[in-house]
């Protein structure tokens, strides 16, 4: 896969020649619904003999339109949408910046310059799709700016248990700890980007190290709590216990931390680039009255994660 990155305006050397079938969407997650609309694309690409396009943007439009009061938070960085793009079949990712000058694009500009001018001969997208106002600029007006430059496809909303698969659902779910049921709407365990930090070693001195994660800015965490996770370290996966809370067992008003005790597992991994797969929510986090009530409820922590790595062995081995 070719990731090209465009800036308003670009220039039209940056476009490889050849036509594509070009698939729309700011896809943060590239759930379900979005592996949906990917999939349409790359159908129609294999049976035209066309190179499947995707184009996105390197943020999200409500930020420059001043939307959200609060900072944004992803459900996947850059980096992990390109990899989840190479996994869909993707062959071109156009991602676009998306700045007041772009956003300021009539709906016929934008046709013209990030549909016509990246060689769209089909172009495919959710229902829900927008280019500016709906009004003027939903997937419904886009044959009429097309001119009969390009054909249109439409994909139909995906639904699960009679709610439509989308990135704002997964969001909530993911808040609630209910990460089992937003890994089967995104179609993979969700995960988390960082770097592994010192902190202040208290876990090493209850008997339970913990690897501390620098998350990636902007990275959507799931509700505070403890899981059954797996952290990703140098290619390779390992089970592990997780943690994201306050320490409030050690006093009020402490900063937010993840920490991740890997099973059997007795490397210094400082610096290390990883990613926590957060596959179970296990408890809520509690404040114990001493150390050694803390250390208690890791132990039991410990087995109810390892028994649920056992379970899902047997499980897959089924």
């Amino acid at each position: 896969m070719k990731t090209i990155k465009l800036r308003h305006p670009y220039q039209p050397q940056q476009i490889p020649a050849g036509d594509v079938v070009l698939v729309l969407g700011f896809f943060d997650g590239v759930h379900r619904g979005h592996q949906q609309v990917i999939a349409t694309g790359k159908k129609i690409a294999a049976e035209r003999g066309l190179q499947l396009a995707v184009m996105t943007f390197n943020q999200h439009p409500a930020v420059v339109f001043q939307k959200f009061t609060q900072p944004i938070q992803y459900l996947s960085t850059l980096n992990e949408k390109e990899m989840l793009m190479e996994k869909c079949g993707v062959d071109l990712l156009y991602e676009v910046a998306f700045t007041s000058s772009f956003a300021g694009l009539s709906p016929q500009a934008f046709v013209d310059q990030y549909i016509v001018g990246l060689h769209a001969q089909v172009v495919v997208a959710g229902f829900d799709y927008t280019y500016g106002k709906k009004a003027v600029a939903s997937v419904a007006q886009l044959p009429e700016y097309a001119h009969d430059r390009f054909e249109t496809v439409v994909v139909d909303k995906l639904e699960d248990q009679g709610e439509k698969v989308s990135s704002t659902r997964i969001r909530q779910l993911l808040l609630a700890g209910k990460v089992e049921t937003a890994a089967e709407l995104l179609g993979y365990v969700y995960q988390t980007p960082g770097v592994v930090i010192h902190g202040d070693a208290r876990g090493r001195e209850l008997g339970f190290p913990t690897a501390n994660i620098q998350v990636a800015p902007h990275v959507l965490l799931p509700k505070e709590g403890v899981y059954a996770c797996e952290l990703q370290v140098g290619g390779k996966w390992y089970q592990a216990m997780g943690s994201i809370g306050h320490n409030d067992t050690f006093g009020p008003n402490r900063e937010l931390t993840v920490e991740i005790n890997i099973l059997d597992f007795d490397e210094a991994i400082y610096g290390e680039e990883v990613a926590v797969s957060w596959n179970a929510f296990l408890r809520e986090q509690v404040a114990f009255d001493s150390a050694d009530a803390l250390i208690t409820q890791l132990k039991a922590d410990k087995q109810a994660t390892r028994e649920y790595f056992e379970r899902k062995i047997n499980f897959s081995a089924d």
